[in-house]
């Protein structure tokens, strides 16, 4: 936002400091002055400040001079709302706040007899123009001046209506089914029922907090006017503007929690600038409050605040005497506080302290210290290091995440971070349990609106933005958390990402260049799961009919890997459709490791074997087999055999033909065995071989004749 420094010291007479140091004792306060712009002389300096959401106070000027106020210790100048008396009405104007937790205070003035035109430089001398000439804020007319002035001054959003334009009084209330409203950007719009709406008796006359509509807008023939300034519930106003798409200056200023305090201020600064064209004031200012609300916002609870504590949290200054208690007194006072002293001993005051309307995001005795140390300067502490007596503690499972990490990397895979929130389709079509998916309360858009139940959707992104920029060899992995449940008890567990596609680069004349395919994610699985003690590992797939595999996987072309009987991940081929639907031309392979169930297992430690001196001896085996009998079930027959002088078997070679069953296929078999302490004998061999044949023929496979 921009910040003219020649409105400021408008409000710090007596301030001294340059625009420079200005700029720096604010920035090292947190109130960041990322720009200087020198605007000539007389005209002082143009700030462009970065302020963090938490400080909607500081979006504005008063709020900027009270910071350098609090800084440099001199007066703040009040603000001039000083209004001519009132003359009376018949009867006070009407207001009624029906949606009492959305709209916490509703305030009206009613002036007659304005005259709509140019307005007056009354401001400092006239200076208005020039500062709205200095903003580059356009002036419109001394309506819309007016209400630009106010939150340009203090932060406050206002609306001035066309009197004689509503229909009875204003009532604060939740859009009706079927209402319609033409806002002042000229736009029709149906309401919905969650809508915040001011309306008059009859219909509704603007959207609370975000625009005002267009029936009852202020034009040249307006005479008597409506000044409504309010208090509005932040997330009330962002559902509202998000599900209109509107994003107003009022409505950025409402979703951040404006001051409870500050409307009268507001309306009565619009007014000031109304009624310098003429016209008076009808009756006294309309304020309607809800008790709830303002109990939450401008009437919280007293913090206490010890000045042991303040010592003890923040620690040495570089000034001898250090934070004193009237240090601490003059900051917090600065800031809006008021503070009243709850202890007898005078060396170790207690306070209780009442926080400012404007300041919702003090909340604790932490958040008072804090402000102390922001104002009081952290330049001014000393360099001391924290006194720790304990030694580092790793992660329960530190170890086997640094072990994956490894085989990972090994592997040529590159780690990457992704978003924890992803969209309401990507988590219903990844997470691994429907119906737990938790949504965010005030998400920062609809691709964003959950937090994510599983590592794939932000995997898949990384890939797509890979390959969409021509990258031709991708191999990402990703650790993080994943989450399920409910908003009231969310379940945070941690996952394992991994995503590949593309082009494996030649490896020697060997090993040429080609396309990745399954069977190479598969291998990185297969490591991975290597790296923990486990009875048994095993690869396979349901029918597609049978739902049990996951969507986003393509149905022929993917696999479930399970530990001990326990699944541990899905990993395969990327769904077509879910290719098509991000434009991917390539064959995409990613899958997802559950961690929380892998880390329950030890890590495998590695062990060293004396090379054997005595002669290997091979056998081939040429087996037949149905084809519903898997590699795994043959591998799981020999394991079981747990023969140690079997120390080897692999596949040789796969092979179909028409001259085999129609459902059958050969497969060569290759065994070492081995001794370590003795040649073995042929008596020997052909045991184990008997042996073999018959744990193969009971697995599925018969010996080719």
């Amino acid at each position: 936002m921009k910040i003219l420094t020649k409105w400021l010291r408008a409000y710090l007479p007596d301030l001294n400091a340059s625009d420079q140091a200005l700029a720096e004792d604010l920035t090292l306060r947190g109130i960041a002055v990322e720009g200087i712009f020198d605007l000539g002389s007389g005209n002082g300096s143009l700030f462009e400040m970065d302020i963090t959401t938490n400080r909607v106070d500081a979006m504005n000027h008063y709020g900027i001079a009270r910071e350098a106020a609090a800084i440099y210790g001199t007066p703040l100048a009040p603000l001039d709302v000083a209004l001519p008396e009132p003359r009376p009405a018949t009867q006070p104007f009407s207001v009624r706040i029906e949606a009492e937790d959305a709209c916490g205070r509703f305030t009206a003035r009613v002036l007659r007899g304005i005259t709509i035109g140019e307005s007056r430089d009354w401001f400092q001398g006239g200076e208005i123009a020039a500062y709205f000439g200095l903003l580059e804020q356009k002036r419109i007319s001394s309506a819309v001046d007016a209400t630009n002035f106010a939150w340009l001054a203090m932060g406050q959003p206002t609306h001035a209506f066309d009197l004689d334009k509503l229909e009875g009084g204003i009532i604060v209330r939740r859009a009706r089914k079927g209402e319609r409203l033409k806002t002042l950007d000229g736009v029709d719009r149906e309401l919905d029922p969650g809508d915040l709406v001011i309306a008059d008796h009859a219909k509704p006359v603007g959207l609370a907090g975000v625009m005002g509509g267009w029936d009852t807008m202020i034009t040249q023939t307006t005479t008597n006017v409506l000044i409504e300034a309010a208090w509005f519930d932040p997330m009330a106003v962002r559902r509202t503007a998000r599900r209109h798409g509107l994003h107003t200056d009022a409505s950025h200023r409402f979703e951040r929690g404006a001051d409870f305090n500050a409307a009268p201020v507001a309306s009565a600064l619009v007014s000031r600038i109304l009624l310098a064209n003429g016209g008076w004031i009808e009756g006294e200012l309309v304020d309607a409050r809800v008790p709830a609300l303002e109990a939450r916002t401008a009437r919280r609870r007293p913090i206490t605040l010890a000045l042991t504590e303040v010592r003890r949290i923040l620690g040495k200054t570089i000034d001898e005497e250090g934070i004193t208690a009237s240090a601490v007194e003059h900051l917090l006072t600065a800031l809006g506080c008021k503070l009243a002293n709850q202890s007898v001993h005078a060396e170790r005051p207690v306070w209780l302290v009442k926080l400012p309307s404007w300041r919702l995001d003090l909340e604790r005795e932490i958040d008072l210290i804090e402000e102390v140390a922001r104002v009081y300067g952290y330049n001014r502490f000393a360099n001391t290091l924290p006194a720790f007596g304990h030694g580092v503690q790793a992660l329960p499972w530190a170890e086997s995440e640094a072990a994956i990490r490894r085989t990972m990397l090994s592997a040529a895979f590159h780690e990457a971070i992704g978003s924890t929130f992803c969209s309401a389709a990507e988590a219903a079509l990844t997470a691994p349990q429907p119906g737990l998916v938790v949504p965010l309360g005030n998400p920062l858009s609809e691709e964003a609106g959950v937090l994510r139940p599983s590592l794939v959707p932000g995997m898949l992104t990384m890939i797509v933005g890979n390959l969409h920029r021509d990258v031709s060899d991708v191999r990402l992995f990703e650790f993080g958390a994943v989450f399920s449940g409910a908003t009231d008890k969310v379940d945070e567990r941690p996952a394992l990402a991994f995503g590949a596609a593309g082009i494996l680069p030649e490896q020697g004349a060997l090993r040429p260049s080609r396309a990745m395919d399954f069977f190479d994610v598969k291998g990185v699985v297969e490591q991975v799961l290597a790296r923990f003690q486990a009875r048994a590992v095993s690869f396979d797939r349901f029918p597609p009919e049978s739902g049990l595999m996951p969507p986003w996987l393509h149905p022929y072309c993917a696999a479930r890997a399970a530990v001990n009987g326990v699944t541990v991940g899905w990993f395969g081929q990327l769904h077509p459709r879910e290719a098509e639907a991000r434009k991917i031309k390539e064959a995409v392979f990613v899958g997802e490791l559950y961690l929380d169930r892998l880390y329950q297992l030890p890590l495998r430690q590695p062990t060293a074997h004396e090379i054997s001196r005595f002669q290997p001896v091979h056998r081939d085996f040429s087996l037949i087999l149905d084809q519903s009998v898997t590699w795994e079930s043959i591998g799981q027959a020999l394991r079981r055999l747990a023969i140690p002088e079997m120390i080897d078997f692999r596949p040789r070679e796969v092979f179909r033909d028409a001259r085999l069953g129609e459902r059958e296929y050969s497969l060569l078999l290759g065994v070492t065995f081995q001794a370590a302490d003795r040649t073995l004998r042929d008596d020997e061999i052909n045991t184990f071989q008997a042996t073999l044949v018959a744990a193969l023929d009971k697995a599925g496979a018969r010996l080719r004749r």
